[in-house]
């Protein structure tokens, strides 16, 4: 069936995207099912494990390649498009993102129906950086690239700035630049989890990368500079982490052994993202992008599936991790309202027993996405079938 229908998608872009959005999956079934997993941090060199720590790290790809990639789809998007369009389209799919993170999300992610805790996540994130981007892209390209750069090497320059409160400077330093927590009364909640300064840079030098990929760019010529922005960038996160003085708020530390020293090195800040964090997550997806480019199999046949319908997949996987950790605590008796999240979920120790061993996290990964290939198929297949219905684009 899909083989009749034609689609002029990059397939190694939606490969790409399909592989992270499997490995996103892994990280949201751990947040809900792993024992101790909302009240300690898996990063944690004290209480750590080498599995723990390499189960979160590999998540840590997924949202600089889902922005990165964002920018990206825009540009394609564009080539047979007027600027105008282009920005007109960016414009409202931010302000769309952003509702649904307020409204849908935050509802999906808790099950609290008195939205006591809004958390402003990726895809409020994702939202903003589209509205940016909608007036970027009348900037010069050489002017966007030098402003994203100029971006996502300077910004840890602002580490240093330290807010609190809740004035309107505060606020807007919170959506920008420092992850920040606000009560809002005795039981309410806000979270600013995503600043979103790095991520505008991530995603414009995305929308610059897309260039790489319009028609007739040279196949050759493109895996040449895959191949060059993957191993240099690859090594000036090297270079820059073990000069150990910029790129990151915390620096690298010798621990009890090579391993857990590794870790220190590897460990980078995502809120917002350092620049090593986002050298050592977008360096080597250059490299995938320049592996996979003729693969052709099963298992990216599967992933591309994914990576056509990224939107249909996040909000379903969410709600389906969700309602089966929910699920589970009815079937073996015990408290289900543990899985109706309210900011005293996060601020007292009433989740600190719950969850269950990594294997178990492991196994309700595949399940679910399991579950969700064929429901994303089958909405893939309607997407391809129906390329007039504009409002398919927004999902």
């Amino acid at each position: 069936m899909t083989e009749k229908i034609k689609s002029s998608r990059i397939e190694s872009i939606d490969i790409l995207r399909g592989l992270v959005m499997v490995l996103m999956a892994l990280d949201h079934v751990r947040d809900y099912f792993h024992l101790g997993a909302i009240v300690s941090d898996p990063l944690d060199l004290e209480t750590t494990t080498p599995l723990l720590f390499l189960t979160r790290y590999v998540t840590h790809f997924c949202a600089p390649v889902f922005v990165f990639l964002t920018g990206t789809s825009a540009s394609l998007y564009g080539q047979s498009r007027s600027k105008k369009q282009l920005s007109r389209f960016l414009f409202t799919r931010g302000f769309w993102l952003i509702f649904v993170e307020i409204v849908i999300m935050n509802f999906l992610w808790w099950f609290d129906p008195s939205y006591s805790f809004i958390n402003l996540q990726v895809i409020w994130a994702i939202g903003l950086c589209m509205i940016f981007l909608s007036a970027l892209i009348y900037l010069p390209y050489k002017w966007l690239l030098a402003l994203a750069l100029i971006i996502v090497f300077g910004h840890n320059t602002l580490d240093p700035i330290i807010t609190s409160g809740y004035s309107f400077s505060s606020i807007l330093w919170y959506i920008f630049h420092q992850q920040q927590f606000l009560p809002l009364g005795e039981n309410r909640m806000i979270g600013f989890f995503y600043p979103v300064l790095p991520w505008i840079g991530v995603m414009a030098l995305g929308y610059n990368f897309g260039f790489l990929y319009r028609k007739g760019f040279d196949a050759v010529v493109r895996k040449r500079y895959l191949v060059f922005l993957g191993l240099s960038t690859i090594i000036l996160f090297l270079l820059i982490r073990f000069i150990n003085v910029y790129g990151d708020p915390e620096p690298w530390k010798s621990q009890k052994n090579v391993l857990f020293t590794w870790f220190s090195f590897m460990n980078v800040n995502k809120y917002p993202p350092s620049l090593l964090y986002i050298l050592i997550t977008i360096g080597p997806t250059f490299l995938v992008l320049y592996l996979i480019e003729d693969i052709k199999s099963k298992i990216t046949d599967v992933l591309v599936v994914f990576g056509r319908v990224p939107f249909f997949y996040y909000v379903l996987h969410v709600f389906l991790i969700h309602t089966a950790a929910l699920l589970t605590l009815i079937a073996l008796g015990k408290d289900w309202k543990l899985m109706i999240f309210d900011s005293a979920s996060f601020t007292t120790d009433k989740m600190v027993n719950y969850g269950y061993s990594l294997g178990v996290v492991y196994l309700v990964w595949v399940l679910i996405v399991a579950i969700l290939y064929p429901l994303c198929k089958k909405y893939m297949i309607y997407k391809l079938g129906n390329p007039k219905k504009w409002w398919l684009s927004y999902l």
